[in-house]
């Protein structure tokens, strides 16, 4: 048998091949990329499999396990061979050992309760000689996510955090957030492991360090103080991703710890002239007095990385010098940056989004590079488009001219978004320099006799914006736009043209009552704002002309009266009064006194600014890019104006550390006969408690003969650091003389350790006593493994689990502030799935569904819905994917990744987008599969709970109450409900189920809540007033009507 499948295996190509025997039948072309394979119909295979995995030769076993990697790899699904392949994880063989726990790595967590059997194995992993079994079996268990495990993972962590091997610290490092996910409770634990690896001096480390710091206490910054210098020296031998991680971090730490660079000079200008003129009376002070000398570490250790292959480093370093250094000095990223733009056109669209906010505040920077930014026929269109408001930012009196003349070759390009956004760039440049204003006012009038519509309308909104700033010049360009109204259909431009006659119908008295008679012509034809601005016409013309538009208006008026949209019903109502009084008469009423004052006010011409302006998040960050803030968004914290103590990261002088050593030396040589056995017996384990000399290329040959004694090793080390300790305390009670006599007892590896600085002698002292209770507490409990494993029963598990599905630990815990509005988590996440789609009208197909109250990736508008496939039937699935789609006016769907496979009895999810448009209208869609060579398509129907159309925002109660106010009438509802009890925590709770919103404040006896809705962005604000008596006052107020109404009566349903 086994014969037969290794002549299976040779004919199949070996582990890689995709050539496959006739009798497989035709292959089937995966329709998605990312899988890149093949899927064929011949399943037997995985027979022959589990029958090489359960022979007794490796080199079968090898070549099994080599195949069922190369599925994984291509994105099949080889679920239903971990029975098989666990069992392997006691194989000798390392290769076989290696791919077993990559393998375990990818369905660990699937497969959990077959996982957790072969915890045992992985403990004993944890000690083999080999550093790849013990990262490999460590990544394994931090893998398996199981509340009952974690005090296993936790000592897991712990031990390899103070391994042998910067390999394996480096894994415990990934491991910390994986288990801070599980448990959020083990916080404090993990900080101190954390503290442990922060202060490592391994390249290798450091970086995977930092990133668990990010994730667990990125507030932490008394972590970062006495290891500061060490991670400034070392960023250079980082690797690239840890290099990206470190500068970050030490961005903001940056911002913290050291006084504004740039406060002296924030009102001086980029241009060079205006520095000269100043040079006398600020530089000769000032320039000295700049830096913190460890502020001047972190730009001149950083500036290197500029010159870095990798883009994302160079763009850590370009936002570092953008947020923390001088201006003087920042000018050197730019040319790093602009080298990046030569890159992928991925690489360009977020470099480009970069220097389109620092060109902003700082135009000298890339104005010597203005070439660089002209616009080629092979870029992309959203590359285009930054490209222009780039050029825009850079746009100087000097430089204006060719930027116009570049402008000008745009307009004729066959992109009409680029051609459109090419005009508004020039109206931007003309409000901008008030130089060229009357030449693009030219140019774009020029252009209303082009042929194409879209470009005739993009000018006239233009014009219309530049012509609030100087109407009087400009009498003859209304003229000649009113002309146009019988030729332009865009409603966006007709509706300008018709504001611009309005607001200056004194300088065109003739034509504006003209262009008044027309559109009461085709009044029932036109779009809706066309018909506002319709409105707007007659009430100027009537207030300024009555005789010539009196019976015009009243006619348009009545046209407006009995509109099919109420919006233009309401506006006519409203303005109506204005000039008409209630008989329909033209007597004067106190509204019409003021009617003139209200409509002809002078109004203040309109600033063009770009979408990039006061953008407050973190250069090169995700949340930059979208302009939004995103899971694990960290805010960029403002300047001290008083920087803060910076002997915080002073930990000895290095002039007195030879002093030091001598006098530690002549101490020991007064017990030198003593100490030379403990010393002999505890080094191996005393190095690996401080893992600062250890390198990567240690000789695993000699790990095998320190891991057998181990465990007593470790346990002598910690009764001679406890007696050490004891007799200090009796000698010393000094913190600093502490500290020397401390270290002299503490690790050997410190004797030879001539470059190591005083901030890791601190930082080990303080971890000790951790070590120390570890180590009593494993020698408290001499249990098996099994024994371990058995007593953890009784452990309470942690609830609720929070999951990075879920959010909640990858929240930003700053998030933005935006016009006093702060979104922040969902309080509570729904668990329970409603069923979409039933196992018999799916014909084996069942489909759940469960709102997860988190952001969409693609748009913050969409819900983000969670669909659980399950394949009830005893064939396989294929290909599961969206197909038509019937979605009302306004919804958008963004589809989920295309399932390629299920198996039978098996589950798998996947993420749907969908805008509802602040409405509960059902979308209705066609989910598409193939059985047995048969493709059907079911259809299914999704339906969103008012509750889940907003999303919680945090408001100040001031903000809230003042919002409160504006929304009443009929933007407010509410009602009386019976609840027994006045338990906050229930209420609370209760609400919370109904809807995603957040809890404002819950003072005395009133609870506020409040939300937004996701497309509109509409303030939904919940005030519940508890009563003496057993009954809650609910009032909703929300500027949707619709909404606040549906919210109110689910509110209610729940209560009762």
């Amino acid at each position: 048998m086994l014969s037969a499948a290794a002549n299976t295996m040779s004919n199949n190509g070996g582990s890689y091949s995709n050539d496959r025997p006739a009798s497989a039948g035709e292959p089937e072309l995966a329709t998605d990329a990312a899988s890149g394979g093949f899927f064929h119909s011949d399943y037997k295979k995985h027979e022959d499999l589990k029958q090489m995995l359960d022979s007794n030769k490796d080199g079968l076993k090898l070549e099994a396990m080599k195949r069922i990697i190369g599925m994984v790899a291509k994105g099949r699904d080889a679920s239903e061979l971990f029975p098989a392949v666990v069992k392997n994880v006691v194989s000798k063989n390392i290769e076989v050992k290696k791919l077993v726990y990559v393998y375990l790595v990818r369905y660990a967590e699937d497969q959990q309760d077959l996982a957790l059997l072969s915890i045992s194995t992985f403990q004993r992993a944890l000690k083999d000689p080999n550093q790849l079994i013990r990262a490999s079996a460590l990544r394994v268990l931090s893998s398996i996510r199981v509340s009952m495990i974690v005090p296993i993972v936790m000592l897991a962590i712990k031990d390899s955090a103070s391994d042998m091997s910067p390999y394996v610290r480096k894994t415990a490092a990934h491991a910390i957030p994986k288990l801070y996910s599980l448990d959020p409770e083990q916080k404090e634990e993990l900080i101190a492991v954390l503290e442990k690896l922060l202060s490592d001096k391994t390249t290798l480390v450091v970086g995977s360090a930092v990133m668990a710091f990010e994730e667990v206490c990125p507030e932490r910054i008394d972590l970062i103080h006495k290891n500061y210098r060490k991670l400034c020296n070392l960023l250079v031998d980082v690797d690239e991703w840890g290099q990206v991680v470190i500068v970050n971090m030490l961005t903001r730490y940056a911002r913290t710890q050291f006084t504004n660079p740039n406060a002296d000079d924030a009102e001086e200008e980029e241009n060079r002239p205006f520095y000269d003129s100043d040079s006398d009376s600020s530089n000769s002070k000032k320039p000295k007095f700049s830096l913190d000398p460890d502020h001047r570490l972190l730009l001149r250790n950083t500036k290197p990385l500029l010159q870095s292959r990798n883009a994302s480093v160079v763009m850590a370093v370009a936002q570092l010098y953008h947020h923390a250094a001088p201006r003087s000095e920042v000018m050197i990223a730019a040319k790093a940056l602009i080298r990046l733009l030569r890159g992928h056109r991925e690489v360009q669209s977020i470099v480009l989004h970069c220097i389109a906010s620092i060109s902003i505040s700082r135009k000298g920077m890339f104005e010597p590079f203005l070439k660089s930014f002209f616009v080629r026929t092979s870029d992309a269109t959203h590359i285009k488009l930054l490209k222009l408001d780039i050029l825009t930012n850079l746009a100087t009196e000097t430089s204006i001219g060719v930027i116009l003349r570049e402008f000008q070759t745009y307009i004729s390009s066959s992109d009409k978004e680029f051609v459109g956004a090419s005009i508004q760039a020039i109206g931007r440049c003309a409000s901008n320099i008030k130089e060229v204003t009357d030449t693009c006012l030219n140019g774009l009038v020029s252009l209303l006799s082009n042929r194409d519509e879209a470009v005739v309308a993009e000018s006239v909104v233009v014009i219309k914006k530049l012509l609030q700033t100087q109407p009087n010049e400009h009498k003859d360009i209304i003229a000649h736009m009113a002309k146009l109204m019988d030729f332009i259909t865009v409603p966006q431009a007709r509706a300008s043209i018709l504001w611009l006659l309005g607001e200056y119908s004194d300088r065109v008295p003739k034509i504006a009552p003209d262009v008044l008679r027309k559109m009461a012509k085709s009044f029932i034809n036109e779009q809706d704002i066309v018909k506002l601005q319709t409105l707007n016409l007659a009430v100027k013309l009537y207030l300024s002309n009555p005789n010539q538009t009196k019976l015009l208006c009243q006619y348009v008026f009545q046209l407006a009266k009995y509109d099919q949209n109420y919006d233009i019903r309401d506006r006519a109502r409203f303005l109506r009064h204005f000039i008409f009084n209630q008989d329909g008469g033209t007597a004067e009423t106190k509204l019409s006194q003021f009617a003139k004052k209200i409509f002809l006010a002078p109004k203040p011409a309109p600033m063009l600014e770009s979408r990039f302006k006061d953008s407050q998040f973190q250069l090169g960050t995700l949340s930059h890019y979208l302009d939004t803030p995103c899971v694990g968004h960290h805010i960029l914290p403002q300047f001290p104006e008083v920087a803060p103590d910076p002997s915080v990261r002073d930990v000895a002088e290095p002039v007195s550390a030879h002093e030091i050593k001598d006098e530690r030396h002549s101490r020991k040589e007064k017990r030198d006969k003593k100490a030379t056995k403990e010393k002999e017996k505890s080094f191996y384990s005393e190095d690996e408690s401080s893992p600062a000399e250890e390198s990567e290329s240690e000789d695993e040959s000699t790990d095998s003969s320190e891991s057998s004694s181990e465990d007593r090793e470790s346990s002598e080390y910690s009764s001679d650091s406890d007696k050490y300790s004891e007799e200090d305390e009796k000698k010393k009670k000094k913190n600093v003389i502490k500290k020397l006599n401390n270290s002299d007892s503490g690790s050997s590896s410190q004797d030879f350790d001539s470059e190591n600085e005083s901030d890791s002698e601190e930082s080990e002292e303080e971890e000790k006593p951790v070590k120390r209770e570890g180590k009593e507490d494993a020698k408290e409990k001499p249990k098996s493994n099994l024994d371990l494993l058995l007593d953890l029963d009784d452990v309470i598990p942690i609830t609720p689990i929070m999951t990075p599905s879920l959010g909640g630990f990858l929240t930003p815990m700053n998030p933005l502030q935006l016009n006093g509005v702060t979104e922040v988590a969902a309080s509570f996440i729904p668990i329970k799935a409603t069923e979409l789609l039933n196992k018999v009208s799916g014909k084996g197909l069942k489909l759940d569904f469960r709102f997860t109250r988190s952001q969409h990736l693609v748009s913050s508008a969409m819900n983000s819905i969670e669909l659980t496939f399950s394949n009830e039937s005893s064939t396989t699935i294929k290909d599961i994917k969206v197909g038509n789609k019937n979605l009302p006016s306004g919804i958008q769907v963004h589809d989920f990744m295309p399932i390629q496979i299920l198996q039978p009895k098996t589950t798998s999810s996947s993420t749907i987008g969908v805008n509802f448009n602040d409405s509960t209208q059902p979308v209705n869609l066609n989910i598409n599969y193939q059985k047995d060579d048969e493709t059907l398509s079911s259809s299914v129907t999704v339906k969103a709970p008012v509750g889940e159309l907003v999303r919680s925002v945090m408001v100040t109660e001031s903000f809230f109450t003042a919002e409160q106010a504006k929304l009443k009438g009929m933007n407010e509802h509410v009602v009386k409900i019976a609840f027994p009890g006045h338990n906050r925590k229930i209420i609370s709770q209760k609400v919370f189920e109904s809807a995603n919103v957040a809890l404002i404040s819950s003072e005395g006896n009133i609870l506020r809540f409040a939300a937004q809705t996701l497309a509109s962005k509409s303030l939904v604000l919940i005030t519940i007033k508890i009563g003496e008596t057993d009954d809650l006052e609910v009032c909703v107020n929300c500027e949707k009507m619709v909404i606040g109404s549906m919210l109110l009566n689910d509110i209610k349903a729940n209560f009762k």
